[in-house]
């Protein structure tokens, strides 16, 4: 795959989760704790592909 695939396929899985997952927010604290959680996702997936 290319790497502007890979971006787009990221984008649009964290646009679906923000999505779904924002009206579970019930406070801004609440919203900060669900992006640093997705953030702690997305790097740990990246770190995971890393091919060097």
């Amino acid at each position: 795959m290319k790497k502007t695939a890979i971006l787009k396929f990221v984008m649009l899985g964290m646009i679906g989760v923000g999505v779904i997952g924002l009206p579970g927010c019930n406070t801004m604290q609440g919203l900060g704790k669900d992006v640093s959680k997705l953030g702690d996702k997305i790097e740990n997936k990246a770190e995971e592909k890393k091919s060097y």
